[in-house]
């Protein structure tokens, strides 16, 4: 029988993992995440998809179908409004439109909190003191308040909005960030890139915050339903979107004033408003559990 030679312990040992793909193995483990993460691209697409196939447009009026309810008749299957615009298709928009702001808004604010955070957190001394008293004067200020004057001076517009709801939502953001830099600055690499000369700002963006990658998609995700929550109760309260574009919270507002005589126009578009919140939620814990280190 022939000898065979053992094989080497460096043969023997498992493979690497990489941690991204840890990441991914527990994130698809986690049942909640994974339908939560299904159900949201699905609205997604229908709110993009959905318009351009509906018979009808947003801003379209039937004398002849005012307030109705939901009905085969016409394809009004949400129903239509008190203008006899149909109920399904302006759903569809208006979730186009929160989404979009609070994608929008939220990436503005992720953009301004990593930036504002690693700088502070790295730099230090009083360039860090002065950049996060800024954050508590902010924080003082009553969010909602301010938001409503800065849409009323500004006005209405789509981008006036996600600017609005971008000024405030970037605190969180760049606190976090501020200490998982100051955890991170005093690391072996960032001692020997600045041994060898490389400028501060190339360090900051080239070492520390591709490092924090972790920390901020777990809070980008958490930021998302608070940004869409934001725009809805803007909306909600006439702030929002000009007529006769529409949003989740303008057509939440307009139900809630016919409630009684028309209740199908704030079941649908609180309904979707209310299952995109949840499911963003859920979206937000499996990320943090399948990305946060201690969870390992």
């Amino acid at each position: 029988m022939p000898y065979s030679i053992p094989k080497s312990g460096t043969d023997l040992a498992p493979a690497a993992r990489s941690p991204w793909l840890d990441a991914r193995q527990r994130f698809v483990r986690n049942r909640a995440a994974l339908v939560s993460l299904i159900i949201l691209a699905l609205i997604a697409l229908v709110c993009l998809v959905g318009p351009w196939l509906s018979p009808h447009a947003y801003d379209d009026t039937d004398w002849n179908q005012m307030g109705i309810g939901p009905t085969w008749d016409q394809w009004h299957l949400f129903g239509t409004d008190e203008l006899g615009r149909d109920l399904l298709v302006r759903t569809l928009i208006g979730g186009r439109i929160s989404l979009t702001v609070g994608v929008l808004a939220t990436l503005v604010s992720v953009l301004l909190g990593v930036a504002w955070g690693a700088v502070a957190g790295f730099v230090g001394g009083k360039i860090d003191a002065f950049m996060m008293r800024i954050v508590d004067i902010l924080y003082a200020i009553p969010y909602l308040l301010i938001a409503i004057m800065m849409v009323t001076i500004l006005g209405r517009d789509f981008y006036l909005v996600v600017l609005t709801i971008s000024a405030f939502s970037w605190m969180d953001m760049a606190r976090v960030v501020r200490g998982q830099t100051l955890a991170i600055k005093s690391k072996e690499y960032i001692e020997a890139a600045r041994a060898i000369g490389v400028p501060t700002h190339r360090i900051i963006f080239s070492h520390v915050v591709p490092n924090l990658l972790g920390i901020v998609v777990i809070y980008t995700s958490i930021t998302v339903p608070g940004v869409i929550l934001t725009e809805s109760v803007l909306s909600f309260l006439g702030l929002g979107v000009q007529e006769p574009m529409t949003s989740w919270g303008v057509l939440i507002h307009d139900g809630a004033n016919v409630m009684e005589s028309s209740p199908w126009m704030i079941w649908f578009p609180g309904a979707a408003l209310t299952l995109t919140l949840y499911c963003a939620n859920f979206l937000g814990d499996g990320m943090r559990d399948a990305l946060d280190p201690k969870t390992r």
